[in-house]
């Protein structure tokens, strides 16, 4: 809505800036010839809050009357502007839309390992501490909310039963809707702890205010999941002694002052071995254990891809495990759930990251460095190193060591078949021939190889080899179907 009145104030620059007297003047005229009642003809200051930012109910038909005001019976622009307000005011509503309860959802009944991190969290939400906030932070599917939830659910096991809970699905990475407005899950969290309509303060810090107010003394516990950033979540921390909030997120929330960060990885190996055998049932894995932890290894044991397959094995008993390969094991794993997932971390990106992403996936799957990034990019290391830090806080690349990054392996899947979708053969050709010669120039232990790339027959680098059975460019460009694809 701010973005609508800012242009809403150029448009009034534009038409010569005339006076807020003026532009009540021409709606008044307007609203006469239309028929209208003089009761509902606004008033001067009325229309001049119209150029107001921070509106959160505005009149949208006050607000087109002023558009039309300013550029009279364009019917087209007029279209235009009708548009623009209908999808921002849509977006607003959807944002309104609030998942905020006075319970937890029930936990996993398959919660496996995480030892550590649930003693290391058990920690910082002890209480003493003057800032009792965890940030739980990983890509998709890492399983942050599952861990939040078994968090919350022991911590409230001994205790009272009158402790105010709270919980609140914050949307930041949901594909289909904008991430909530807090003003909204505020309102909805006051309403849970007994503040009636005709008390509730209309502004976000009002709110916060109040929200705050009641919270001190109770020991509450506020679970805030999938976070979208740091200004999203700031009106809704407690902040109070004694109060336990534990939040979700796939962004690292580097400006959030006070809270403990935990970094949410992929299970150990172990871990992620128990989880697919309590999904699938120990039955269907026992005959070939060793296809089971190969089968973990290639998902890159992430939790959502580990129940993925484990439903898949549990459904379809006829599958041996040695038909989970690495082919139909990676498209059924993001075919049900984490291509979805990873889309909606892509989505956020900003346009050089996005392209990185994806050109990321004619690098081996090992470690590439900022200098190789650019290569591929064409771009200098400082936009390069940019792109990859943007990748890094969505949890989108992991840092391996300074300057050092990797992909998981369902990202790669990911990046893989986006490539071929989002860039023409002409340029993922000349990121290769860039890729090569950035190999050759740094005098890397590389040695050349040839691929068939979109019709041309083109040297590549490919890593030492005893490596060489790791690197794969994707099944599309290898087949040379770039433009089919």
């Amino acid at each position: 809505m701010d973005e609508f009145i800012a242009e809403l104030r150029l448009l009034k620059a534009w038409a010569g800036n005339p006076s807020i007297t003026e532009i009540t003047r021409r709606i008044h005229r307007d609203w006469q010839r239309a028929g209208r009642p003089r009761g509902e003809w606004p008033a001067r200051s009325t229309v001049g809050n119209c150029f107001q930012v921070g509106r959160r109910r505005p009149n949208s038909d006050l607000l087109l009357a002023v558009v039309q005001a300013l550029v009279g019976t364009d019917e087209a622009v007029l279209s235009v502007w009708r548009q623009t307000l209908r999808a921002v005011l849509g977006e607003a509503e959807a944002a309104a839309r609030v998942s905020a309860y006075d319970r937890l959802p029930a936990g996993l009944p398959a919660f496996v390992g995480r030892t550590g991190l649930i003693a290391r969290a058990e920690v910082s939400l002890a209480s003493g501490r003057a800032v009792q906030a965890l940030a739980l932070e990983g890509m998709a599917g890492a399983g942050k909310t599952a861990l939040a939830l078994h968090i919350a659910h022991r911590l409230l096991a001994g205790e009272r039963t009158d402790v105010p809970v709270l919980f609140a699905n914050l949307r930041g990475s949901a594909p289909q809707a904008p991430p909530a407005d807090p003003a909204a899950v505020l309102e909805t969290f006051l309403r849970l702890l007994g503040t009636t309509g005709d008390r509730m303060p209309y502004g976000l810090d009002a709110r916060a205010a109040l929200y705050r107010q009641l919270l001190a003394g109770t020991d509450a516990l506020v679970v805030l999941d999938d976070a979208a950033d740091e200004e999203q979540l700031r009106p809704l921390l407690p902040g109070i002694p004694g109060c336990r909030t534990v939040i979700t997120s796939r962004c690292a929330l580097t400006g959030l002052g006070g809270a403990t960060r935990l970094p949410v990885p992929p299970l150990a190996p172990n871990d992620s071995f128990e989880l697919l055998r309590a999904t699938a049932g120990a039955d269907r894995i026992a005959p070939d254990v060793g296809a089971a932890r190969r089968i973990a290894d290639l998902l890159g044991h992430l939790p959502l891809a580990l129940s993925v397959i484990g439903r898949h094995m549990r459904d379809h008993p006829a599958w041996i495990l040695g038909d989970y390969y690495r082919e139909p094991l990676i498209t059924l794993a993001l075919e049900d759930g984490v291509r979805t997932a990873l889309s909606a971390s892509d989505a956020r990106l900003p346009k050089g990251a996005r392209r990185l992403l994806r050109l990321l996936a004619l690098h081996p799957v090992q470690e590439i460095d900022a200098a190789a990034a650019a290569a591929l990019l064409g771009e200098p290391s400082a936009a390069a190193e940019h792109h990859l830090a943007t990748l890094t806080t969505a949890h989108l690349i992991e840092p391996t060591a300074p300057d050092r990054f990797r992909l998981h392996p369902l990202v790669h899947a990911y990046a893989e078949e986006r490539l071929c979708i989002d860039e023409p053969a002409s340029r993922i050709h000349q990121a290769l021939v860039r890729l090569l010669e950035h190999g050759r120039s740094r005098n890397a232990a590389v040695r050349p190889e040839t691929r068939t790339i979109g019709g041309f027959r083109l040297p590549m680098p490919r890593q030492p080899a005893e490596t060489a059975g790791e690197t794969r460019l994707p099944q599309h460009v290898r087949a040379g179907r770039v433009l089919a694809a």
